[in-house]
């Protein structure tokens, strides 16, 4: 039986690399299926990577602390391997093996007596070669973009494999970046087929193509490198702006009625063990308010729109430094409880960056809730792959003028209000779209439900 790869997984959309960050198995361990064999750190989410099968450790391909991208083989398991191991520190007892496999003379750290072996019978090449000749989607997506044979370009990756960065510079120095721009229809045609490009690729193109100016560096001065979440903000960023033409409308909410639904319920929800915040009211709010509002639930895609078939809340989380959005998956199913439970639980996690990648993929629109360090109101930046993103100022005590209900007479009273703003994308989502969402979403807030 052929042995089986451990690839870098996708973590998540706009993810296109890892860092090995521990090897919980050695070379020569045995494995069962799904148990945890590694562990990966990205920009966004540590996490476990499960073995793909039963059997042994027979290969690491990626050392500790190597950062790969998405598709790299990370380790070799055989399935049909067997056990046998010398007292001798680190060596392997070498007994008649059977035909086609091959002997692993030394393994690191084994415990218990074991021996390796790995079949063979279907591979012609040696782990180095078969890597020299293997690249990443993202590699060959761009060489067949570009009409580039990868043999042609020495890999500066594991055993001479070809990188993004090697093709890139490859690129650079034969002047092939001046092909045709890619776009979302076609970039070029392979026998006759439309090579069709992935959001991902189409938005770092578009990130590098954005001229970055460098700035002399006075005495002084510090200076650092971004890290991985930074400069994945930053693309993010100059991106989006770059893409959706951003429009922002603002509405005032009155807290009242929610303060004393929170007051009523405050013993129950203690009782029940719940976090139920004013960012929990918003959101159960806006999961309903979508549905009426589909084109704000949508995203542009090519001369197309994509309405959302489900409401997921993507839910800004400050890490201090940097910043992250779990995703609340299907939020108009959950009830207020439901949903302050899911906020405190994916805040908590991502702060102690416990996520899954599916926790931070998939959202539809996103919260974003500056109010809670006192500021006023913001413009935040449409995330990609949305077409809007709701805005929450802080929550004060302010002077309003209301309608008393007994005299019909206008007084000056204290109300806990707040300035709410959406930023949306202007070629789905028109102004007076934003107007009705925004009235609607104030309606139910002000007139919030008991029973939520």
């Amino acid at each position: 039986m052929a042995r089986i790869e451990v690839p870098m997984p996708q973590m998540g959309e706009s993810i296109a690399e890892g860092t090995v960050s521990k090897w919980l198995k050695q070379v020569g361990d045995t494995v069962e299926r799904d148990e945890p064999i590694l562990e990966i750190s990205t920009d966004k989410v540590d996490a476990e990577i499960p073995a793909p099968s039963a059997g042994i450790l027979v290969e690491v391909v990626v050392e500790e602390g190597e950062t790969v991208e998405v598709g790299t083989v990370l380790a070799l398991i055989d399935p049909e391997g067997i056990a046998l191991v010398d007292t001798t520190p680190d060596k392997i007892l070498e007994p008649d093996l059977p035909s086609g496999s091959k002997k692993i003379t030394e393994l690191p750290d084994l415990v218990e007596p074991s021996l390796v072996t790995t079949q063979t019978s279907d591979v012609s090449q040696s782990a180095e070669e078969r890597l020299r000749t293997r690249s990443t989607p993202v590699v060959r997506k761009i060489a067949a973009e570009h009409g580039i044979d990868l043999a042609n370009i020495v890999g500066s990756g594991h055993a001479g494999r070809v990188t993004k960065q090697d093709i890139v510079a490859f690129m650079e120095s034969s002047g092939a970046t001046g092909a045709d721009p890619p776009t979302i229809s076609a970039a070029r045609a392979r026998d006759g087929v439309p090579i069709q490009l992935e959001p991902s690729s189409l938005w770092d193109s578009f990130y590098k193509e954005v001229q970055h100016p460098e700035y002399p560096v006075r005495p002084a001065d510090q200076v650092e490198g971004m890290d991985k979440m930074r400069r994945l903000t930053a693309e993010h960023m100059v991106v989006a702006k770059r893409i959706a033409p951003h429009v922002h409308s603002f509405i005032e909410i009155d807290f009242s009625v929610i303060d004393r639904i929170r007051t009523l319920s405050r013993s129950r929800w203690e009782a029940q063990n719940a976090r139920v915040s004013y960012t929990s009211f918003v959101a159960w709010a806006v999961s309903r308010v979508l549905r009426d509002f589909p084109m704000v639930n949508s995203v542009v895609s090519g001369n197309n729109v994509i309405y959302r078939g489900n409401v997921n809340l993507g839910m800004a989380v400050d890490l201090d430094p940097g910043l992250i959005v779990p995703v609340v998956h299907d939020a108009d199913h959950l009830g207020l409880v439901g949903i302050g439970n899911k906020i405190v639980d994916l805040a908590g996690r991502a702060r102690a960056r416990k996520l899954m990648p599916d926790e931070i993929q998939g959202a539809t629109f996103t919260i974003t809730n500056p109010g809670v360090l006192g500021t006023v109101v913001g413009l935040p930046v449409i995330p990609k792959g949305t077409s809007a993103i709701l805005g929450i100022g802080s929550i004060e005590k302010r002077a309003a003028v209301v309608t008393d209900q007994q005299t019909e007479t206008d007084v000056v009273a204290i109300r806990k209000r707040s300035l709410f703003s959406l930023g949306y994308d202007h070629r789905i989502v028109d102004g007076a779209d934003a107007a009705r969402f925004l009235s609607a979403l104030k309606e139910m807030l002000e007139s919030f439900p008991e029973d939520a």
